[in-house]
Formats: C-alpha cells, sequence, structure tokens
C-alpha cells in the first residue's frame, strides 16, 4: 500500500498526466471544448458512461487539477471550482436548496454573504435566522423543522470570532442538517472543517490560495453527492473557473504551506505589538491568549493566520486618520496577499450598515482590519507603529 503523502508534497506532486511534450509543469488547456474520436465516443461522453473534457464549462483538465489538490488538502470526496469565492457560496446554496427552505447561519458573515441571505434567498422563499457566535448555546432552539443548511464562517470576518466546529459537527449531525463552513481565513492548511463534521467547504481562492492578489476564483469541496447536486447546477448556470485562473491557483498552491507560515508568524508579532499599543484599546487574533476563544482556536487551528483586527482610538475619525498615516501598507478591500493590506470597515467595506448592525457583529467605529503580508517584519511594524504615534 503506497503511504499517504503529506499536505506540502500532495500540493506540489498532484499533477494531470503530462502531455506528448514532456512539460515538467502542468500544462494550460485554454480551450472552450475538446473533440471526439467518433460519434460512440461522442455520445458515451455526453451519456457520462466515460469521464471525458467536453466544455470547458463543465471541466477543464487545468481546473481539475486545482479542485484535486484542494480536495485532498482538506480531506474532501469532491469538489468543483468557481469563477469567484461568491459564485462558490450562491451556487452551493442554488443547488442544495428550494423554496420553503431555511437557513441557519453565524450572524458574521461576509457582506455579500448576508446580501445573499437577506436580499436575494428570499425572493425564491428561502428565509435565513442568525445566531450570534457568543450565544452558541442557544443554537438548538433556532433550528426549524425546514432548516436544511448550517452555515458559518471561521475565523469570521472581520471581527476574527471563532466557532467551534466540532460542537457545529455534533449539532448537525444530531439534527440532520447540512453543515456548510467558509474556510477562507484559515485556508486547509491551517483547518480541515470535515474532520469536525462539515458536510461542505467553501473558499474565495482569491484570498490567500491565490495569495498575490492577481486572480478571482472560488471552491466548493465535500461529500461526493452534494458536490454532484452543485456541479450540475453550475454546469447549467454557468459560474465556472475558467483554465487560467485555475493553473495559476493550482501553482498558487504549491507554496501555500510556506507562505501562511510566514504570514502567520508576522501576524502574530503584528498583534502582540499592538496589544501593548496605547493608541489600541484592543486587539483579535485568534492565537493571542487575550482572544476570548482562545482554546477553541489552537484546538482546531494550526496557527492562526494572517489577519488582526485591533481598535484605534478615535472613532471612525481616528479609523481613517490611521489609514491616511500609512506609508507602506495598502489600503485595499482585498485580503491574503503577499502585501499587508489595512482596511477599516466602518467607513468602507461595512459603511453600508447602520452602527447597531455593525456593533452586533463587531465592527466598532475605530475596528482596523490588517491582512499581515510577507514583507519584513520589522518593516510592517515600523509602518504600523509611525500611523498610531503621528
Amino acid at each position: 500500500m503506497t503511504k499517504k503523502r503529506q499536505f506540502e508534497t500532495e500540493a506540489i506532486r498532484n499533477q494531470i498526466p503530462r502531455s506528448g511534450f514532456s512539460e515538467h509543469t502542468s500544462a494550460m488547456y485554454v480551450t472552450s471544448s475538446f473533440v471526439f474520436d467518433d460519434a460512440e465516443d461522442m455520445r458515451a461522453s455526453f451519456a457520462e458512461e466515460k469521464e471525458k473534457n467536453i466544455y470547458s464549462r463543465y471541466s477543464n483538465p487545468n481546473n481539475t487539477e486545482f479542485i484535486d489538490k484542494v480536495v485532498a488538502m482538506e480531506g474532501a470526496e469532491s469538489g468543483y471550482a468557481f469563477a469567484s469565492g461568491m459564485a462558490a457560496i450562491f451556487s452551493t446554496f442554488g443547488a442544495l436548496l428550494s423554496s420553503g427552505d431555511h437557513i441557519l447561519s453565524a450572524r458574521s458573515v461576509f457582506g455579500s454573504t448576508h446580501a445573499l441571505f437577506t436580499k436575494f434567498l428570499p425572493r425564491w422563499g428561502i428565509e435565513t435566522t442568525y445566531f450570534n457566535i457568543n450565544e452558541a448555546e442557544n443554537l438548538e432552539s433556532l433550528i426549524q423543522p425546514n432548516t436544511k443548511i448550517l452555515y458559518a464562517e471561521t475565523p469570521t470576518n472581520p471581527g476574527l470570532e471563532v466557532i467551534d466546529l466540532e460542537f457545529l459537527g455534533a449539532i448537525c449531525k444530531k439534527h440532520k442538517i447540512l453543515l456548510v463552513i467558509d474556510n477562507c481565513f484559515a485556508t486547509p492548511y491551517l483547518q480541515q472543517p470535515i474532520k469536525y463534521g462539515a458536510d461542505l467547504v467553501v473558499h474565495s481562492a482569491t484570498k490567500l490560495m491565490d495569495g498575490q492578489g492577481r486572480v478571482l476564483g472560488g471552491i466548493t469541496v465535500g461529500k461526493a453527492e452534494l458536490i454532484r447536486e452543485i456541479y450540475l447546477f453550475a454546469r447549467n448556470t454557468g459560474p465556472s473557473l475558467s483554465p487560467f485562473n485555475s493553473w495559476i491557483l493550482s501553482k498558487s498552491l504549491e507554496t501555500l504551506s510556506v507562505r501562511v507560515d510566514r504570514h502567520c508568524e508576522n501576524a502574530l508579532e503584528v498583534a502582540e505589538y499592538l496589544e501593548k499599543h496605547k493608541q489600541v484599546n484592543g486587539v483579535r487574533y485568534p492565537f493571542l491568549k487575550s482572544h476570548p476563544q482562545y482554546d477553541i482556536a489552537v484546538k482546531q487551528m494550526k496557527k492562526g493566520g494572517n489577519i488582526v483586527a485591533f481598535e484605534v482610538k478615535g472613532g471612525i475619525e481616528g479609523g481613517r486618520k490611521f489609514l491616511d498615516k500609512l506609508q507602506m501598507c495598502s489600503l485595499s478591500a482585498n485580503l491574503g496577499d503577499t502585501r499587508t493590506i489595512v482596511t477599516h470597515p466602518a467607513s468602507s467595506t461595512h459603511s453600508k450598515l447602520s452602527v447597531e448592525e455593525r456593533n452586533i457583529v463587531g465592527i466598532t467605529d475605530g475596528l482596523i482590519r490588517v491582512s499581515v503580508g510577507l514583507e519584513n517584519i520589522s518593516d510592517i511594524v515600523e509602518d504600523l507603529s509611525q500611523a498610531l504615534n503621528n
């Protein structure tokens, strides 16, 4: 029996077969369609009696390689790749839910996911109830007879709350509902939700999976029978990932572990520095002992991730002032880049929420989110320091 390959090896050596040119790295298959040997080959392929690429909206060798890597990393059975993280989230819900179904979701979710739950899915008779992470003991009381999916991000964006995956997995198993986890912030290198009972795991591959701010992408992996439904939905609605982006993302996964290791090292140093600064009211980082869910984080995560959240003094104006004083760090809504990125959610990404809505999910007026990059740690700290001190 062949020994199971380790995470880093799988990320590098899991490749599609070489072509007749014997290339070392995988070839790029930028083609919209594929040809058949004869009429019978074409018939059998469309009848799905054989595995063969037909059309790149359905499958493509580059997509297959990217999917296979993430499936192996997450310990999943199957997967499907999408044009963006939100395409993955929408297609997952669109494929598995019907009118009259109910979603139970953690309140702290990405803004576009919140819009999907509150503005778009209700058009088709699909309702969502939110639960607060710090009141998880009340979770079971919110489950309804028509609850189909329990959904959560962990760590959350941008407040970095950590949810106990084992706890969620046990509840979903007891009530026979699907557990869907957004694992974008942790990546499969730091956390594998399927180990704790998740049925499906979704990612915005745009973030740490790419890691260099180049391409958009998304992916859902998990149980084969569920992915089959998602595949059929996506095959007919068309949100598939392009072969070029798949090729980029597959190559990026080869360095995921080394990049995330450095991201985490830098982020912990940033968090420890900020925790001592007189202009900072509080710091959130999963691997700080002061984090309210520190024990859960160290149980289910290898390291704390690359995102640090902190409260700068001065409210909204204090947050905007801090951003204006930064000299090196980028101001952007993205995250997971080699470059350190700083965001002030209250005046940008979450500005359309009311103050009350922001406070419910831990987004205070002075909250700053730092996606800690791969620059030398002394330069990152120096830029944050001068912006806080001036």
